[in-house]
């Protein structure tokens, strides 16, 4: 697929976030966007996955503004950009399978969805997604009584389930400890891989970033200041990127937690989401 992003802005109000963004994807690269908390990371993931509107400009998805659409055109966009959120967004007394399973909410009819009627076609495929990403004897469980990472794959198998061209992830692994964050971020790579799926995540640690991401693009105030790889993302580009002064340390947006130094806890908790 080829993504051609023209000048889209979001603004709340006077408050702009996301100013005029511009940028193109082709193929089926694993983009990673970094920033502060409030860079406008996540408003422009909604934006993408049409879950909030554009005040201005355009999404070109293979030629087609997917700002425009409407109704059934809408949600058949949505279904070919599937949302991976930081919190999950399972339904927790629900068991694994069936939330996997609801990844097909807008392809099947409402009365079959609330009676939690699949066909045998479904459920199979259900179950092979989740063996696949080494959780299928969770599938009998309620999603509330897996770890966090865990149900993170649980949400990961639902957005598969929607066969998805692209798969938008917002901050992950923000809410994982460093173990099941490599993880989770080892399926996405290997979804990625495998699938030739376009993946973009927004991520807050910058050796995440490095490690996984063909590219990366930095936000600052809702705006690109930075767009190449991650060779390309120097100390100095990461100080642009969290409008840090010389003593940033790149320690304070580790995932690894062992290497924070006091003064780095302190400042990651100003730089993370």
């Amino acid at each position: 697929m080829h993504l051609d992003v023209r000048n889209v802005s979001k603004r709340f109000g006077s408050k702009a976030a996301v100013e005029r963004m511009s940028f193109t994807l082709d193929g089926s690269g694993f983009v990673g966007i970094i920033g502060r908390s409030g860079a406008g990371k996540s408003t422009f993931l909604r934006m993408l996955n049409r879950l909030t509107d554009a005040t201005e400009g355009e999404i070109l998805a293979d030629g087609k503004d997917i700002l425009k659409l409407r109704g059934a055109e809408k949600r058949a966009w949505q279904s070919q950009c599937a949302m991976v959120f930081q919190q999950f967004n399972l339904v927790p007394r629900m068991d694994v399978a069936s939330n996997v399973l609801h990844g097909l909410l807008g392809r099947r009819p409402m009365m079959a969805t609330l009676f939690n009627l699949w066909s045998e076609d479904d459920i199979a495929r259900a179950l092979a997604i989740l063996d696949r990403l080494g959780i299928a004897e969770q599938a009998p469980k309620r999603a509330e009584a897996l770890s966090g990472g865990q149900q993170q794959r649980v949400a990961i198998a639902r957005a598969l389930m929607q066969d998805p061209e692209i798969i938008l992830a917002d901050e992950p692994i923000a809410s994982l400890d460093p173990m099941n964050a490599q993880i989770v971020m080892d399926t996405l790579k290997r979804i990625n891989v495998e699938d030739g799926r376009m993946v973009i995540a927004n991520l807050h640690t910058l050796d995440t970033a490095r490690r996984y991401c063909d590219r990366v693009i930095g936000m600052r105030d809702g705006r690109v200041v930075f767009d190449g790889t991650p060779e390309q993302l120097t100390r100095g580009a990461a100080r642009d990127i969290y409008g840090a002064d010389a003593s940033f340390s790149e320690s304070a947006t580790s995932t690894d937690l062992g290497a924070l130094q006091p003064d780095d806890q302190y400042a990651a908790a100003l730089l993370g989401d």
